[in-house]
């Protein structure tokens, strides 16, 4: 197995790289916490035996606890929905008008997986915006079912908090491990969410005081265009750049097709 299937499509996955980013991570650790969590394809792919892991998105982190405690009900909810779907496309914007008033995590779930390309947007309101794939009208119930059964056995040692990543980390130890994907410096405006670059270089430099290992995935390079970001060399010992496949982004709006380099930094 080169790639998990995701149950929920997110912007930035690491879906593609998540092998490749493992075979960098440390053999041994205590809790492995991931504060930017996103769809999880790294946790996924390593299965820790104690993790911490949050977001910001709370209808995410609801996701994520239905899909450990109760998967049943997750499949239940899409199927239903689902099929209301196949009779009328206008009920993807009665769900995504619902989704924006109460932030249900089953809605987050069905308009991921029936929007444009599976494309996660929000606007400056933080409000859901991408529109129904008219073509394409979600992964079929029967074959999802799989994947969040798959994905809700791999994540029962996990503890799942929706909260800032600071606060997310704050009980890490020495022996520890932090997993970093946040929202990248040059998608600034198209996810749910931004991180100030200068409050997250303190937070770099405050692990590596406490003697805490951490990987970080973030800008790269797009075809022959650099956008690494310029982050103090005393903040990490390697720099790696691992192939992430094409720009899917670039793909819908440009018509192009991208090679993209993601960086990795590693403190150890």
């Amino acid at each position: 197995m080169n790639r998990l299937l995701p149950f929920i499509k997110w912007s930035g996955s690491k879906g593609s790289q998540a092998k490749a980013i493992s075979a960098y991570l440390p053999d041994n650790f205590n809790t492995y916490y991931e504060p930017f969590l996103g769809s999880g394809a790294v946790l996924g792919w390593l299965r820790p035996e104690n993790a911490v892991c949050a977001d910001i998105n709370k209808a995410l982190i609801d996701l994520w606890r239905l899909i450990q405690k109760d998967p049943n009900k997750v499949i239940n909810e899409y199927k239903n929905n689902w099929e209301k779907l196949q009779k009328s496309y206008k009920f993807f914007y009665k769900i995504r008008d619902k989704f924006n008033k109460e932030k249900s995590p089953h809605h987050l779930l069905f308009l991921s997986r029936t929007c444009v390309n599976g494309l996660i947007r929000y606007n400056k309101q933080g409000e859901f915006n991408n529109s129904l794939h008219y073509t394409r009208k979600g992964i079929h119930p029967d074959r999802l079912k799989k994947i969040i059964f798959d994905w809700s056995d791999r994540i029962q040692n996990c503890n799942f908090m929706a909260q800032d990543y600071r606060r997310a980390t704050k009980k890490a130890r020495k022996g520890d491990f932090v997993y970093l994907d946040p929202p990248y410096f040059n998608t600034k405006g198209r996810y749910f969410g931004t991180i100030n670059f200068a409050e997250f270089v303190e937070y770099l430099s405050d692990l590596n005081k406490r003697g805490i290992k951490y990987a970080l995935s973030y800008d790269g390079l797009r075809a022959e265009n650099s956008y690494i970001v310029e982050i103090p060399k005393e903040l990490y010992k390697r720099h790696l750049l691992l192939p992430s496949g094409n720009s899917t982004f670039k793909k819908v709006q440009d018509k192009k097709v991208e090679k993209v380099f993601e960086s990795l930094y590693l403190n150890y």
